[in-house]
């Protein structure tokens, strides 16, 4: 009796471990349902807000490790008003070396709001940023843009929007 009880339970544990094996086989091998977009705004840069977080400073330096930039730009699509981004970057980094900030964003644009995070160094250098969220119509997104900066407090922000779509059963 014994020995027909652990007999039954090898054969259903092989069995559901079977059937899981082939379910996740068959999930991994589907094709992928990610739609694309690509959102292109003109920026105008707010001036930056600067926050002195940290009281141990360098001699002379007007800037220490933990200290933040707050900004709140407006975004442009063909000439027309479209949205506006808020964040900050915490200061990571100082001279001597270069200058190195870690920044979020919320980008306010139609249909909702889009999360990002990305490095940014001082000076016109692209700043490449990933996306991680959002809201409304962009809720399930990742992805990743690019942000250029002109040097007349105007710039260009290209967003590379993913969101996976979920097929109904």
């Amino acid at each position: 009796m014994r020995r027909s009880v652990l007999t039954s339970v090898a054969i259903t544990a092989a069995v559901v471990a079977g059937v899981v094996s082939v379910s996740a086989a068959s999930q991994a091998g589907a094709p992928s349902t990610a739609k694309s977009k690509t959102l292109i705004f003109d920026v105008v840069f707010s001036p930056f807000s600067f926050v002195k977080a940290n009281n141990v400073r360098v001699l002379h330096s007007p800037i220490a490790l933990g200290d933040e930039l707050t900004f709140h730009d407006q975004l442009y699509s063909k000439g027309h008003h479209a949205g506006d981004d808020v964040g900050s970057c915490v200061i990571v980094s100082i001279p001597p070396a270069a200058v190195l900030a870690n920044c979020t964003a919320v980008f306010r644009v139609p249909g909702g709001n889009i999360t990002a995070q990305f490095a940014a160094v001082q000076g016109p250098t692209p700043k490449a940023i990933a996306l991680s969220g959002g809201t409304g119509n962009y809720r399930d997104i990742g992805g990743d843009g690019t942000l250029v900066e002109f040097g007349n407090g105007k710039g260009r922000l290209t967003l590379h929007v993913l969101s996976n779509i979920e097929e109904a059963d």
